[in-house]
């Protein structure tokens, strides 16, 4: 599903007009970047949570000429499912 889908689908469910799923699908994806960035978790029970999740430095090999890279520490969001959406997808 493209980002547009699911504003279209957002829309028909809440009755509202694509600009407005627009809007609300901005607002939170805007919330969860901003809350992952201060490190703080986004929980949606039920769904599941964003987290982030700190990737130490390291030795990296690049596929194309087989040389070893140095690999900078880094952060990154990960998404771990909740017993609903575990539940839906196993069914």
């Amino acid at each position: 599903m493209t980002k547009l889908e699911l504003i279209g689908r957002m829309a028909a469910a809440g009755g509202i007009s694509r600009e407005q799923a627009k809007l609300a699908l901005e607002a939170f994806t805007d919330g969860v970047t901003e809350s992952l960035s201060a490190g703080r978790d986004v929980r949606l029970t039920g769904f599941g949570s964003f987290v982030m999740a700190e990737r130490k430095a390291g030795l990296a090999r690049n596929p194309q000429t087989g040389e070893t890279i140095a690999r900078p520490a880094s952060r990154t969001a990960r998404f771990r499912p909740g017993e609903g959406l575990k539940s839906a997808l196993n069914g």
